[in-house]
């Protein structure tokens, strides 16, 4: 029975995990900004803090390696700073993998992007390189 209920809970908390929503696959790099900007929430007390991320996607929505900081601005410590690179690198994480259309999936890999994550939260896009 206590093998039962730990399967139980265990399933419990599977099923409550966010998963990604079955949207429209993405068309544009536009959309993709948008939709990982969907995903941002800045860390409370951040005032007007930016970093942006580099990085690069595979076909399938996912990244080749973990995306990198190329520009940080935040005001305070590096507690501050860190935190505020976390909570992007985490929305960038969170968002994935997204759905590309056929058309933007052939030509996605391997091309590196980068994305400004901004507190206060605006509509950023996701650059090509």
């Amino acid at each position: 029975m206590r093998g039962m209920a730990r399967y139980s809970a265990i399933v419990g908390a599977l099923l409550a995990l966010p998963l990604p929503a079955n949207a429209a696959p993405l068309n544009t790099m536009n959309e993709v900004g948008a939709a990982l900007q969907a995903c941002w929430t800045p860390p409370a007390n951040s005032g007007n803090s930016s970093v942006t991320l580099s990085f690069s996607f595979k076909r399938d929505g996912t990244l080749i390696g973990p995306p990198k900081p190329t520009a940080i601005k935040v005001s305070g410590d590096d507690k501050a700073r860190q935190a505020f690179v976390d909570a992007a690198t985490a929305a960038l994480r969170n968002c994935l993998p997204l759905s590309f259309s056929p058309a933007l999936a052939q030509g996605i890999p391997g091309k590196v992007f980068t994305l400004q994550f901004n507190s206060p939260k605006d509509n950023a896009k996701a650059v090509q390189q």
